[in-house]
């Protein structure tokens, strides 16, 4: 049976939240298609862009609607989308924020997150490490809440799994400190 690219990305997602991360091999994928490995290469030049379209997918699939807001409330609709859509896989923050973080893919959240703080009327240059600021806020702090949920599953720690999130305040405080550089000439009233 002749596999088609997206087939080849949606089982890798299988295999990712089925084994994560580091069992989502080519030789692995390939057994579940029933393939070679080597036929992977066909749609894909290497691991890291299936990967890459892996993380594309994820965030695709975490895709909601976007309405016509103010920069603050879309910058932290963006966040919050982001976060949701790595949580909602096993390993999807680790898989994420690496292909992110090796200019591999994953993208889309840098460029909504630019265009919320350049309609904010911020310059350039801060709004580059603003966006950038709020990644590492979003990627570090999913990370950190799927390691703990997954190893507790697992068994390897005793905690329990935690009762709340504290994202959103933590997204709020990185929000007012962004507000605080906005030009003056450009502030609004919540």
């Amino acid at each position: 049976m002749r596999h088609h690219r997206q087939d080849v990305v949606d089982r890798a997602i299988d295999v990712l939240d089925r084994y994560g991360l580091s069992d989502l091999t080519m030789r692995r994928l390939g057994a579940e298609l029933g393939v070679q490995p080597s036929a992977l290469y066909h749609h894909f030049a290497n691991k890291q862009s299936l990967l890459a379209a892996v993380a594309d997918e994820i965030l695709e699939r975490g895709t909601r609607p976007a309405a016509e807001r103010r920069w603050d409330a879309r910058v932290v609709a963006v966040c919050t989308q982001l976060r949701d859509a790595m949580l909602a896989y096993r390993d999807g923050a680790d898989l994420v924020a690496t292909v992110h973080a090796f200019g591999l893919g994953a993208s889309a959240p840098y460029d909504a997150l630019l265009a919320a703080l350049a309609d904010g009327g911020f310059p350039a240059d801060l709004s580059r490490t603003a966006a950038r600021t709020l990644l590492h806020f979003v990627f570090g702090h999913a990370i950190d809440e799927q390691t703990h949920l997954q190893a507790g599953s697992a068994g390897a720690i005793d905690d329990e799994p935690r009762d709340a999130s504290d994202f959103d305040l933590g997204l709020a405080l990185v929000v007012d400190g962004i507000r605080l550089r906005q030009p003056t000439d450009l502030h609004q009233p919540l």
